[in-house]
This record gives structure tokens, C-alpha cells and sequence, in this order.
């Protein structure tokens, strides 16, 4: 029929499956993430730098939870991935950045914006490149062992040292807070640089029974020091941090070394087993013409 007649009403109404609750269990805790630190900025705007600082050491608990719930309850999805990077952005590319420009950097004006800028930027660079990088099939195995560039919750905490200093006693002149700018500008580079950092990842997927009593209680106890001691937890965190990340720039060479040298047996293994021993070469091969055999 050339000119099928119009029905207003469909016979049939696309039905759309019910989502399961543990596909939303790891999105409310990324929401969750996300309300701490929206509410991290407005009491830094009030200047309760205390209260900031704890929504985002709240903000980064939450996002270092809420990928393991969606892959124990196999609830990963798309719309989750997207909803975490942009979180990200906020809580730990525009929250700190602000929070640092409310407790000093506004003494410098311009520069001070300008140190904000930047490194909100390098942190939505940071993820971006996270996210395109994720799905590359040429990666080896061991690649996910180690992430590219500082990730954006580490350079969240770390940026903010300055602060902890403070709070233990450090003098926010105006030395400080022109160091407190470099220092900001170091910690965006590098987020986005090609440096490799240890993911940890791959870090506490199994227990042994063994071990299941001493790590309840050094998670306790450590809890424990972050809140009874925030600042001077926070200050040595982020110093151990920061001097731990060439031991992962050297692992990562470790393992180009030895992907380069299993690659460099593999040929004559491969002889060998085609063919016997390689033979060995003389100078009147090297005068012979490339054939195709």
C-alpha cells in the first residue's frame, strides 16, 4: 500500500525491562559522592575549610567504593561510567581547586584563578583520557597494574596539602601561598602526564582466612587516626604518596624490560623449533640480496 493508513494509537507499546536495584546501588553511591563535594564547595565559600577537606576525603571513600559494589554486584553499565567521570570532575577537579583558591590563592588575584583553571582542566583531561584509554585491546595484561598520570582522587588529596600543613601549625603568608601556586601547577602536570602509577587495583580481591582479623582491625585502626588525627594522617598520606611514585615509573620499566626480552627469544625459539639451530651468520650473507621467498 502506497499510503498505509494512520493509526493514532499503536497497537503494540515498546516495553522497557525493570532495572535492577544493583545497577542503582553503585550510581547512588556516585550520587552520593557528588553531594559531598557540591556540599565541600559551599562551606568552603563559608570558610569551613574543615568541613571542606572532610567532604572530600568523604568524596574520595565513595569513589574508591562504588566500582568494586558495581563489579561484586555486576552492575556495571555505561550510564554508570559516564556518571562517575563527571562526578569526578566536580568533586575532585573543581571542589579542591576551589577550596584552595578560598583559603589563599585569592591573595594572588589573576594567578591565583589562573593556578584554578588549570588544574580543573588537567583533571577533565585526566578523566577523558581515562575513559578513551580503558578499552585499548594493545595493552598488555600487567597494564592494568598501573595508571597513567596521577588519578584525580589522589591528586584531589595531595593538591590540598598546603591546607593540612596549615592546620598543623604551617604560616599561610604570602611565601606560602606562592608555593601553594606551583605546587598546584606540579600536581595538575602531573595528573596529566605519562607517568605510571600504581592502580592498586588489583589490590585486596582475596583475603586469606588468616588475615581476616588483623585487616578488620588496621582498617579500625586506621579510621581511628583519621579522625582522631586528620591532619597530620592526611600530610604524611600524601607525602608517602607522592615519594612512592617513582618506585611505580621503575616497576613499569621492569615489565617493558622483560615484555622486550621475551620478544627478543621468541624468533629463535620459534627457529628452533621450525628448523633446528639458527645457524650462525658469516659476512657473506650480509652481501647476498633480500629474496622473497
Amino acid at each position: 500500500m502506497v499510503f498505509p493508513p494512520f493509526d493514532p494509537v499503536p497497537s503494540r507499546r515498546r516495553r522497557f525491562k525493570a532495572i535492577p536495584v544493583r545497577t542503582l546501588l553503585p550510581n547512588l553511591i556516585t550520587l552520593l559522592a557528588l553531594c559531598a563535594g557540591l556540599t565541600a564547595i559551599r562551606v568552603a565559600v563559608e570558610n569551613r575549610l574543615e568541613l571542606a577537606l572532610a567532604a572530600i576525603v568523604l568524596a574520595v571513600l565513595l569513589d574508591g567504593i562504588d566500582g568494586r559494589v558495581a563489579r561484586m554486584l555486576k552492575g556495571t553499565s555505561r550510564f554508570g561510567a559516564e556518571l562517575d567521570s563527571l562526578a569526578d570532575f566536580v568533586n575532585f577537579g573543581v571542589a579542591p581547586a576551589l577550596i584552595l583558591y578560598f583559603w589563599g590563592l585569592a591573595e594572588l588575584k589573576s594567578a591565583g584563578w589562573i593556578a584554578v583553571l588549570v588544574f580543573a582542566i588537567c583533571a577533565a583531561l585526566r578523566l577523558a583520557r581515562f575513559n578513551v584509554m580503558i578499552d585499548d585491546p594493545s595493552k598488555p595484561a600487567w597494564a592494568g597494574n598501573f595508571f597513567t598520570g596521577i588519578p584525580a582522587p589522589a591528586g584531589a588529596i595531595t593538591v590540598l596539602l598546603p591546607i593540612y600543613l596549615n592546620f598543623l601549625g604551617v604560616s599561610n603568608g604570602l611565601v606560602t601561598v606562592w608555593l601553594t601556586f606551583f605546587y598546584t601547577l606540579a600536581i595538575a602536570l602531573l595528573m596529566v602526564s605519562r607517568l605510571p602509577v600504581f592502580s592498586g587495583k588489583r589490590v585486596g580481591k582475596r583475603v586469606p582466612p588468616e588475615m581476616v582479623l588483623p585487616v578488620f582491625v588496621l582498617v579500625v585502626f586506621f579510621f581511628a587516626l583519621l579522625i582522631s588525627y586528620p591532619w597530620q594522617v592526611l600530610t604524611i598520606g600524601s607525602l608517602t604518596y607522592l615519594a612512592c611514585l617513582p618506585l611505580g615509573w621503575w616497576s613499569y620499566r621492569e615489565y617493558q624490560r622483560k615484555d622486550a626480552a621475551a620478544a627478543a627469544t621468541m624468533p629463535a625459539a620459534e627457529a628452533q623449533v621450525a628448523g633446528g639451530p639458527i645457524a650462525p651468520a658469516n659476512d657473506a650473507d650480509h652481501d647476498r640480496p633480500a629474496r622473497l621467498n
